[in-house]
Formats: structure tokens, C-alpha cells, sequence
């Protein structure tokens, strides 16, 4: 994720879908500091600022899932479907990308191996975040098998 979340309240809600998750599987959340003086930047020169940082955490086995409004969208079910059929390939690592505010570099596309789009709407890369992590959470209780997907 670029940027850290400057907002306590999501900061907060962050921090529980992260507790709940720890109990399904190993997880990691990276934040990238902004650029500075990032406001001096196009959003061109931005972008691929971001993605240099980003591709040097990517180990050339990880499958790269880029969070992108461009992305094939799910519904829960099939999100947890799409959770199962990557846990049964045997991925090393799993890794999903949260960009920054002006998206991703070509060179971060053409390293992913799968885009996710959360909706067709714009959301701002915060509160992307906490959307994901809750659909992330029901996922894992929709292959558990656990109540939360229909709370």
C-alpha cells in the first residue's frame, strides 16, 4: 500500500480485520512512506516512483494481485473461490496491491499476475484498504464455513 492512512477511525478498523485474519493465514501489511516532495511530482513521474519501491518487496515466485479499478470484479463467494484456488496451487506468497492515489506504473502491470476490482465506483486508496480487508476476513469465513458472511 502506498501512503500511510491518516485517518485514526480507519486506522482502527484496519487494525481488527488484521487481528481476525491472523487466524486464517500468515499476513503481512507493508505500507510505503509517500514520496517526498511527492506534491512536485506529475503523477506520471509519481507512479513510476511507486512502482520501483513496490517491485524490489516482490519476489519473482509471489503472485501479484493489483487492486485496480480495471480488474475482473467478484462477488464474495467467488472471491473466496478465487482465495481457495490459489491457497490449493501452492503459492509461496500471495500478495495484493493497494496503489497509490494515481494508480500503478506499466511496469507494475506487466509484473502483476492478476487484476481485482473492488466495484466500478472511484474509492480513495484509504478507504480501498479497509474494504478490502473486510472482504478479505469474509472470504476466508465464507471457506470456513463461519456465520460472518451472512451477519
Amino acid at each position: 500500500m502506498m501512503g500511510k492512512t491518516d485517518k485514526g477511525y480507519l486506522d482502527e478498523a484496519l487494525a481488527i480485520y488484521h487481528k481476525r485474519l491472523v487466524h486464517y493465514a500468515g499476513l503481512e501489511v507493508m505500507v510505503f512512506p509517500d514520496l517526498k516532495p511527492a506534491k512536485n511530482m506529475s503523477p506520471d513521474v509519481r507512479r513510476n516512483q511507486e512502482g520501483l519501491l513496490l517491485l524490489r518487496q516482490i519476489a519473482a515466485d509471489d503472485y501479484v494481485v493489483l487492486l485496480d479499478e480495471k480488474g475482473e470484479m467478484h462477488s464474495s463467494v467467488s472471491f473466496a473461490g478465487f482465495l481457495q484456488q490459489r491457497m490449493n496451487a501452492g503459492l509461496k506468497c500471495l500478495v495484493f496491491v493497494v496503489g497509490g492515489a494515481y494508480g500503478f506504473s506499466s511496469e507494475v502491470y506487466r509484473r502483476a499476475d492478476y487484476q481485482l476490482s473492488l466495484s466500478p465506483m472511484t474509492f480513495s486508496h484509504q478507504m480501498v484498504r479497509l474494504f478490502f480487508m473486510e472482504q478479505l476476513y469474509r472470504g476466508f469465513t465464507i471457506l470456513r464455513g463461519e456465520p460472518y458472511h451472512n451477519s
